[in-house]
């Protein structure tokens, strides 16, 4: 697979970058919600955006770095960024990158009684049998369910956390932001198809298998960091200062 160092820019300015675009696609929460990427490969230190700022108006040098395993919070950084991505980053399963969104789609697939994706599209099938859901919330992310969650980074690509949001995972930006995209994507046309009162009609196991395989052979393309690099670009053009 590609590599972080060949997109543009810094891991500040990807970050930055990825920040910007969930704003524009309105998979923001006002000033609530987070995205973090480790610095070290322990991922004991991660970048994350501060407390009170828009997504939409993030920039690489508003991004706080912090020791995940630092006895107290910094106080710049919202309580339940420091609980949730501090236990994933220390707990994780290789997760470089956690973005943490309350995006309409998946959020109203973990609002089911049985919040599964069935591979009805390709997009979907994407994900087919990647997706871990989490049935456990217990409160907001502070605390004992934090440490709970953080077990559960990297468990799989995405991790749809039911009665709650979802938290899509990479190892760098790049994959965790495309993560994200695709999956919001595959929840739209799903939920879309089951508003139309008619039948869905999912593919056999086997094919989603075979279509998911494909996916990930084409992710080992480098189609994730050519997705943010395009990105990166448009905003380059229309809003430059994502990298100040």
């Amino acid at each position: 697979m590609t590599t972080a160092t060949e997109l543009p820019g810094t891991p500040r300015e990807q970050l930055a970058c990825a920040f910007r675009w969930l704003a524009r696609l309105d998979m923001h929460e006002g000033v609530a919600n987070h995205c973090s990427l480790a610095t070290q490969a322990d991922g004991r230190r991660f970048l994350v955006n501060p407390e009170g700022r828009h997504f939409a108006e993030m920039r690489a040098s508003d991004l706080v770095e912090v020791d995940a395993s630092a006895a107290q919070r910094p106080e710049s950084i919202d309580p339940t960024a420091w609980a949730i991505h501090g236990a994933m980053h220390r707990q994780g399963r290789g997760v470089g990158c956690v973005m943490h969104a309350h995006s309409l789609y998946a959020t109203a697939l973990a609002c089911l009684e049985t919040p599964e994706l069935p591979p009805v599209e390709q997009n979907a099938m994407r994900f087919f049998e990647r997706v871990h859901v989490d049935a456990g919330f217990d409160g907001m992310g502070l605390d004992e369910e934090a440490e709970r969650l953080g077990q559960l980074a990297g468990t799989a690509p995405i991790l749809l956390l039911g009665n709650h949001g979802l938290v899509a995972t990479g190892h760098d930006v790049a994959e965790a932001f495309d993560n994200l995209y695709y999956f919001e994507r595959a929840c739209r046309s799903y939920l879309v198809a089951r508003a139309s009162g008619l039948p869905v009609r999912p593919v056999a196991p086997e094919v989603a298998r075979k279509t998911a395989q494909q996916w990930e052979d084409y992710l080992t393309q480098g189609s994730a960091h050519m997705h943010l690099a395009a990105l990166m670009r448009l905003l380059d053009r229309d809003a430059p200062d994502y990298r100040d």
